[in-house]
């Protein structure tokens, strides 16, 4: 057995599981979760018809690099999307089974565990899937807290200059997950110059970018922020991107890789043995999704609406700023984020993720200790009663502020 295994922490729902062994649930109730981040609105019915009229395609063995026509989808939506001068498809794009895989498996690529100190940076709170990645390529994690006294920036500058000296990898999220924030040019100005100094390579998380509440202004995401400073050919720098929050279809495992072509190649040749390869009724899924940004404008005004009406209620008693995008309210809770999650599950049957379960304690803190993630994904009228019954239950822990 692989002793890596054993570096591995719990998953944050197993966890939760474990946290909540112990509890009932109050039957009264109906369950309500806003503790997962899968998307509940309705798939987009072209996605559904694209995949039925092209079943016959499981019959064959996909490729691993993918159909023409699905990277050339992927790329002329990258064009589209961040206004990019051009995009290869042949050597720029890759499609993976989405995003989660193909984050670890990049990491499997990159890193070199037999190198001292190899070291993998990863902002904190994180997705838990960096952490795993980097521990099982035989690297270690260095956490960078996400700093609320400056908007839940991440201080990538104060990272001493030994460990940039041993870092081979830095995974970003933007839209961050849990905290909503955007990284605007100045700071993906400073990672690279960063990255270019001490030779890493930027895998960027951009799984939320398609999240967002106003259609004026989309996340700057590493490709347009990489081809707005001058980097022909994005140096360094790799972008994961997915169709399960963009178009509603968690289950369709559809995603791509996109950035620098000499890491690509790399990770196609780490690909080619590793069996991740789309299926032809998928990738014809996929390419009717790509395709179309009509079904992904409703989708985002559902979640504006819920936002614009349930995020200043929460803020009311649990302090937590607007996203600038991403789907999660990230609350402060006036008890132990632990204890109140297991408390709420109890007495409202409403599931919500501790935030210390996505965070790890570095430099003496844990920037998840005392909040909560609240992923409202499910529709309005279901995420509207689950937020009165967490309000009720916050007032009935402190009657005086709520009065106040």
């Amino acid at each position: 057995m692989n002793p890596r295994l054993d570096l591995l922490s719990p998953y944050p729902f197993e966890k939760l599981r474990t946290l909540f062994a112990g509890s009932t649930p109050n039957p009264a109730k109906p369950p309500i979760s806003l503790s997962l981040g899968e998307p509940r609105h309705p798939t987009p019915q072209l996605v559904i018809d694209a995949l039925a009229a092209s079943a016959s395609g499981f019959a064959n063995y996909p490729t691993t690099i993918g159909s023409p026509a699905l990277r050339e989808a992927i790329a002329e939506w990258l064009v589209r999307r961040h206004r990019l001068t051009m995009l290869d498809p042949a050597t720029e794009v890759l499609p993976v089974l989405g995003s989660r895989e193909a984050l670890f498996s990049f990491a499997q690529t990159v890193l070199d565990g037999a190198q001292p100190g190899a070291t993998v940076v990863v902002p904190n709170p994180f997705y838990q899937i960096y952490e795993g990645a980097a521990l099982l390529a035989g690297a270690r994690i260095h956490c960078v807290n996400a700093r609320e006294d400056a908007g839940f920036a991440h201080d990538f500058e104060a990272v001493p200059a030994p460990v940039w000296a041993r870092t081979q990898l830095l995974y970003v999220c933007s839209p961050d997950n849990p905290t909503g924030r955007v990284l605007d040019l100045a700071e993906w100005q400073a990672l690279f110059a960063l990255a270019d100094r001490y030779g890493f390579v930027i895998a960027s998380d951009e799984c939320y970018s398609e999240i967002y509440f106003d259609e004026a202004t989309p996340p700057l995401g590493a490709l347009g922020a990489a081809q707005a400073l001058g980097r022909r050919g994005y140096p360094r720098l790799v972008v994961f991107g997915s169709l399960s929050k963009r178009s509603n279809v968690p289950g369709l495992r559809s995603g791509y890789v996109a950035g620098d072509a000499a890491l690509l190649k790399a990770f196609l040749r780490y690909r080619t043995y590793h069996g991740s390869a789309m299926s032809g009724p998928v990738a014809a899924a996929s390419i009717a999704a790509w395709n179309d940004e009509t079904h992904v404008r409703a989708n985002r005004a559902r979640y504006a609406a819920k936002f614009a009406s349930l995020q200043p209620q929460v803020a009311a008693l649990l302090p937590c700023a607007m996203p600038q995008a991403a789907f999660y309210l990230w609350a402060r809770t006036p008890i132990a984020d632990t204890e109140f999650a297991r408390r709420l599950y109890a007495e409202e049957n409403v599931a919500v993720l501790p935030g210390s379960y996505v965070a790890r304690t570095a430099d003496g803190v844990n920037p998840g200790e005392g909040r909560i993630r609240l992923a409202l994904v499910a529709t309005l009228a279901e995420c509207t009663e689950a937020i009165e019954r967490l309000l009720a239950f916050t007032q009935r822990l402190d009657p005086a502020r709520a009065a106040a």
